[in-house]
């Protein structure tokens, strides 16, 4: 195992994975999620929340609120961090190595487990696990779980149109939809925590995000005589969604999502 100041690289890349999913206001040696995996890649809670919030010093959507983590982040921290924003694909591959390493893959998967039934989904009709090359199957669930743990924990578990905070209700939306692009699959500057009604209307273009993030409404919902819809979609109209603390949509994943998904005549 590569070292970089003591820290092996199958370590940073857990250590990454945590911070993705992590609050900024949740990274400190108390929390119990930095204790369990702490204890699992042979790191002290503390140390590992340090690196997190070293992490979080490269991180332009923390530093531009003023807030900056820790100073001390090293090459190798900013190696990982690169790597992760190049190719979030490629980062997935390497992190289901590191978490097989160190024998924690199922503790990676298990707020899955805990959102099968409920929470948390993300929105595509390709999440198939039955894949029987197992490593494939591991591979695409360890990759969907950190991008439907990283949406939601960016836009701290509530709906960006609505506000809506209920888990059993949210879903970790795909901007570009999974089958359209391959390369940004995985990248969670490609998602939008939404509740279950908003994902549906913004899936099949009848909602979309302008430039100002602020809501669009399809013009084919515009005369509908239905009470509900009006209340729960309509009235949404031109108001700004809810921005994350971290992994801000890209503004051209939602140009694209605006001119080729949705229903604008």
């Amino acid at each position: 195992m590569a070292r970089s100041n003591g820290w092996t690289r199958e370590q940073l890349l857990v250590a990454l994975f945590l911070y993705c999913q992590t609050p900024f206001g949740k990274i400190h040696g108390g929390n119990p999620e930095i204790i369990l995996w702490a204890s699992r890649i042979g790191r002290t809670a503390n140390a590992l929340a340090m690196k997190m919030s070293n992490l979080a010093s490269l991180d332009p959507a923390i530093t531009s609120t003023g807030r900056s983590g820790l100073k001390s982040a090293s090459r190798a921290d900013r190696a990982i961090w690169d790597e992760a924003n190049a190719d979030w694909g490629h980062f997935t591959v390497e992190l289901a190595k590191a978490l097989e390493q160190f024998d924690c893959t199922e503790i990676a998967l298990e707020s899955e487990r805990k959102d099968e039934h409920s929470s948390g989904q993300i929105n595509e009709e390709s999440a198939d696990y039955s894949s029987t090359d197992r490593t494939a199957s591991v591979l695409l669930r360890v990759g969907q779980n950190l991008f439907r743990n990283a949406v939601l924990s960016a836009y701290d578990n509530r709906c960006c149109i609505s506000g809506l905070s209920h888990p059993k209700f949210l879903i970790a939306s795909h901007i570009v939809p999974w089958r359209d692009d391959p390369q940004n699959r995985l990248n969670p500057h490609n998602g939008l925590c939404l509740s279950v009604l908003h994902d549906r209307a913004f899936d099949q273009g009848l909602l979309a995000i302008a430039d100002d993030m602020s809501v669009l409404v399809s013009p084919m919902l515009k005369h509908s005589p239905d009470a509900f819809l009006k209340e729960t979609v309509l009235a949404y109209e031109g108001k700004t969604i809810e921005l994350p603390e971290k992994f801000e949509p890209d503004r051209a994943f939602l140009k694209h999502h605006h001119q080729h998904i949705f229903l604008s005549n």
